[in-house]
């Protein structure tokens, strides 16, 4: 069974067109992910859950002085982030079944990861953020805000949003409080949340 959502199969697609060094800097997200990692303390831990190749994503956390860890199960995005940002540190690991490094972060990410996991694992990983995640640590995903199902555009795998109102009810269920909603100029949806 591929745990990496179809990432594996397409890596060497996904590595030309995201992980680009001409073009990351104006990625989708990349403007997101920078505001959001300027609210957190300076040296802040902060795992990123689904990190692929670190570029452009985790780069920016990086960049603004956070302490980061990467957690993704395609074997050759952890390869390609071992590259790319070799003094990260960063296991190759399911998220259904990761033991996230062993410890608590002040801070989690979840960037384009949350809808290509079944319902059932949405939930568990929901539930696990509020136990990695320190009290008054903060939370970001994104997933569509609307309820629905469809075919990735690169895998063709099954995606899912389960919506904003479930995704509400989750992050209240493990003890965050929503902060924000916006979306990016991609149309990704992003949940802002800080634990309780």
């Amino acid at each position: 069974m591929d745990r990496s959502s179809g990432y594996e199969r397409i890596a060497p697609e996904f590595l030309a067109r995201r992980g680009n060094t001409h073009t990351r800097d104006r990625a989708v997200g990349v403007a997101e992910t920078r505001n959001w990692a300027r609210s957190l303390p300076s040296g802040a831990t902060v795992i990123d859950v689904g990190c692929g190749p670190g570029f452009p994503i985790t780069e920016v956390l990086v960049q603004e002085g956070l302490s980061v860890f990467g957690v993704d199960a395609a074997l050759s995005f952890v390869e390609a982030f071992r590259r790319n940002l070799p003094d990260t540190p960063v296991v190759c690991e399911a998220v259904q079944d990761s033991t996230f490094f062993n410890r608590t972060f002040d801070a989690a990410l979840a960037w384009g990861l949350m809808f290509l996991l079944t319902e059932e694992d949405q939930r568990h990983l929901i539930r696990r953020f509020g136990e990695i995640v320190i009290p008054g640590g903060r939370l970001l995903f994104t997933s569509p805000a609307r309820a629905d199902v469809w075919n990735d555009a690169m895998t063709k795998q099954e995606s899912r949003s389960l919506g904003a109102k479930e995704y509400r009810r989750l992050l209240s269920e493990a003890g965050f409080l929503l902060l924000s909603e916006y979306e990016d100029i991609g149309g990704n949806h992003y949940f802002d949340a800080v634990r309780e």
